[in-house]
């Protein structure tokens, strides 16, 4: 950060011949070079990533048995899990934009419009033009865009309108309330229906690096099925988590939610929390509380984004089963 102020101070860049016809502001902005040939000027501020976060899983997948539509605006995939839908800071070579794409013969690269979890499977729409990525952000800002998600939880859960507020901070895990605190998030959902289904076999879960989270009873699951109201980062796993019924292989927030069910009190935002003598005190069990999640699942969750509608259904597309419904591997192309 240091040199990057340094090298991007106003004085420095009114030496420069790149800054004729800019603002600071605009010359001090971030560019990604993706070209071998492409010119850079002397002086310009360059940061290498030299162990950027890989996704192998992009080249086991049959990306054509993936595109649900094509259109002259945008196409719709069904987004694998353990993929990246438009890249990382350090890595935007393997994502599912880049390799619809080329499954597709694009000459210009598609779009991210949304983001979905990279363990998260189901529907994703990337814009074909810039114009029409504009529309799509403005359509889901103006809340007409209807997203649907299938989840398979480890416990019941009722059906009906599901309330929390999120923890301010861009970092998971992702902190939820169910009462009010000012200046945090609202986060709302709607669950559908709820069925007990088998708990995943092995030989699938395998397939699909399911981690065992350590949940103490594994002989049914849950599928159920969600209208997202809000679009919060981590929403339907934390939200569901904070109700005692986790997705399955969530390895992020399962761990947690098996701690609350054995200490109630663990949870400083939840039902049973205790009472705090001072500001220092309840800090404490905020981090005690971060420090029971785990880590972000390697692969795959018991989560898939299975429909995604706009202009009141004019459009309307559906993802194929969910993992924990087929029967195959992951070297298939799944």
């Amino acid at each position: 950060m240091r040199v990057f102020k340094e090298v991007t101070d106003p004085s420095v860049l009114s030496k420069r011949s790149s800054i004729k016809g800019k603002t600071v502001r605009e010359a001090q902005k971030t560019f990604r070079i993706t070209h071998v040939d492409q010119i850079v000027e002397a002086g310009t501020y360059l940061r290498v990533h030299v162990h950027p976060k890989r996704f192998p899983r992009c080249y086991d997948i049959d990306w054509n048995s993936r595109i649900i539509a094509v259109t002259e605006s945008h196409v719709v995939l069904d987004k694998p899990a353990g993929t990246s839908v438009g890249g990382t800071t350090d890595n935007i070579e393997e994502s599912c934009a880049t390799f619809a794409s080329r499954a597709l013969g694009l000459t210009t690269p598609l779009r991210t419009t949304h983001q979905i979890d990279n363990c998260t499977e189901g529907c994703v729409v990337l814009a074909r033009t810039q114009e029409y990525c504009s529309i799509f952000h403005r359509k889901i800002r103006e809340k007409k865009v209807k997203k649907l998600y299938l989840a398979l939880t480890a416990a019941p859960l009722p059906v009906g309108i599901m309330t929390h507020y999120m923890r301010p901070i861009n970092i998971a895990p992702r902190l939820v309330s169910e009462d009010f605190i000012k200046g945090w998030y609202l986060c709302q959902l709607e669950v559908m229906e709820c069925k007990k289904v088998p708990w995943p076999d092995a030989t699938v879960g395998k397939a699909y690096s399911i981690e065992d989270c350590g949940w103490p009873s594994r002989d049914y699951a849950y599928e159920c099925k969600i209208k997202l109201l809000t679009g919060r980062t981590h929403q339907v796993r934390a939200q569901l988590a904070a109700c005692g019924a986790p997705i399955v292989g969530d390895s992020m927030y399962m761990p947690a939610a098996i701690a609350q069910l054995s200490s109630p009190g663990l949870n400083p935002f939840g039902k049973c929390r205790k009472e705090y003598a001072s500001d220092d005190d309840k800090e404490m069990a905020v981090i005690e509380w971060i420090s029971q999640h785990g880590k972000e699942p390697s692969v795959a969750i018991g989560l898939q984004a299975c429909h995604i509608s706009w202009d009141d259904g004019e459009c309307c597309y559906e993802a194929r089963s969910p993992w924990w419904r087929c029967k195959c591997n992951v070297g298939s192309g799944v």
